[in-house]
């Protein structure tokens, strides 16, 4: 009888990307993948760093599985297990922490001495297998079309950075930035539409670098207009994007290429120039809003979308002042709004000026409220509109739950099979959501 396993995935697409390889590893070597972690033999969760408060929700999971599955073999991996392999290590119940330059190897490891019931209080440490990034020079794509259930199949075609941002500890849990060669990317492409994947959403910790470090070059415009070659492929989303590396040949290509989802995620972080600086962000905010207002002008109802950092150390109230007001004069459809997590090693870590926790709740919410003002526009705008939607395997409130190219959530019909695109017009707005009747069957 095979063995079972689970994978739990937090963070970032990345992270949904690298637990895809991992499903897959763990499905080459003729394990089973169950949804029930109380019933799996090997269990992984493929954790994030980013905020104090995934650090919390990785812990609390852990604690949860090995209360749940008290014989099963129970490894962390991830981000967090980069940065903190000692402290997870740690952790009761946790037989092996595995860091992110060993995540191909945690099949291997699962078939080791097997894990047995935990003794309340037990101070066993976990076994460790972290090493450092100095003999990391590649990242590759391990072909997968086993996307557990997902209808929108993450393909990470680059990891690491080299930015010096000072808030953020990416970097020393990634590595340097490093592509994955164009030709496995294309493969893998085709690989899933041939399986019968309608969008695929290209991933990666700072995609704007692709291919800057291969001799030759091999830009990101470059792929993407192979990409957009692959017969059948019905949608291509890039995910979360440097402004700086926003160049105009993506533009340009997004705004001739309807296989392209109109849909950018910019980083920008703050408003205020000051603070800006102090991120060490290469940019400032009128250089930010000429691209934003470019993609405007060509690509109309393109979402646009963005990450806000609040209560940055040394943020004054002018500081905060002044990124609400470029937010608001943005035409952006939705933000993403982060109050400042304090991460030990980083630059900002060490900054005077920490704004308190209730400064920085009270400025999340301004935020907030301008991105939910901000979505609820865009949305309308839409009604009674004909939209492409690609419908995903979710329900909601007994619908189908659907994703327009211009990443506009929609419900319809719940007989609607998932993964299919088709073409509805939106006749109602529900909550965040529009609501939306297929023009012909699906």
């Amino acid at each position: 009888m095979p063995k079972k396993f689970h994978i739990a995935t937090f963070g970032c697409r990345t992270n949904q990307a690298d637990s895809a390889a991992i499903r897959q590893d763990f499905l080459d070597s003729r394990f089973e993948e169950t949804q029930d972690w109380a019933d799996a033999d090997v269990i992984v969760v493929n954790s994030c760093t980013v905020t104090h408060r995934s650090d919390q929700q990785v812990r609390q999971l852990t604690r949860r599985l090995r209360r749940d599955n008290p014989s099963a073999r129970l490894m962390l991996t991830g981000c967090y297990a980069q940065r903190d392999p000692e402290g997870l290590a740690a952790l009761q119940g946790v037989d092996a922490v595995v860091g992110n330059t060993r995540k191909t190897d945690l099949v291997q490891l699962s078939l080791g001495q097997e894990a047995s019931a935990r003794t309340p209080g037990s101070s066993d440490y976990a076994a460790v297998y972290c090493d450092d990034f100095s003999r990391v020079r590649a990242v590759d794509l391990a072909p997968t079309t086993q996307m557990g259930g997902r209808t929108r199949p993450f393909v990470k075609i680059q990891d690491g950075c080299d930015a010096k941002c000072t808030y953020c500890i990416i970097p020393s849990v990634r590595g340097p930035s490093r592509s994955v060669p164009p030709q496995q990317i294309l493969s893998q492409v085709r690989r899933l539409v041939e399986s019968g994947f309608r969008e695929v959403v290209l991933t990666g910790i700072h995609i704007g670098t692709y291919g800057l470090h291969m001799r030759p070059r091999y830009p990101l415009h470059r792929l993407l207009g192979e990409i957009v070659e692959i017969p059948r492929l019905q949608r291509l989303r890039i995910s979360s994007i440097e402004p700086m590396e926003l160049s105009r040949r993506i533009i340009d290509l997004a705004a001739s290429c309807d296989t392209i989802a109109p849909h950018f995620h910019i980083c920008l972080q703050s408003g205020s120039d000051r603070i800006l600086k102090r991120m060490l962000r290469p940019y400032g905010t009128a250089r930010f809003a000429s691209i934003v207002e470019e993609i405007r002008e060509r690509l109309p109802d393109a979402a646009i979308g963005t990450d806000i950092i609040v209560g940055f150390p040394g943020e004054s109230e002018g500081d905060h002042l002044d990124s609400l007001e470029f937010a608001q004069r943005m035409p952006f459809t939705y933000l993403h709004v982060f109050p400042y997590s304090d991460r030990s090693g980083t630059a900002a870590s060490s900054m005077q000026g920490k704004i308190d926790p209730e400064t920085r709740k009270e400025r999340s919410r301004r935020f907030r409220e301008l991105s939910a003002a901000k979505s609820a526009a865009f949305r309308r705008r839409h009604l009674g509109r004909t939209i492409s939607l690609l419908t995903l395997s979710e329900f909601e409130d007994g619908r189908r739950v659907a994703i327009s190219g211009n990443y506009l959530k929609a419900k319809l019909d719940p007989k609607i099979e998932g993964n299919r695109m088709i073409e509805a017009q939106a006749v109602a707005e529900e909550g965040d959501c529009l609501i939306a009747q297929a023009l012909a069957p699906a």
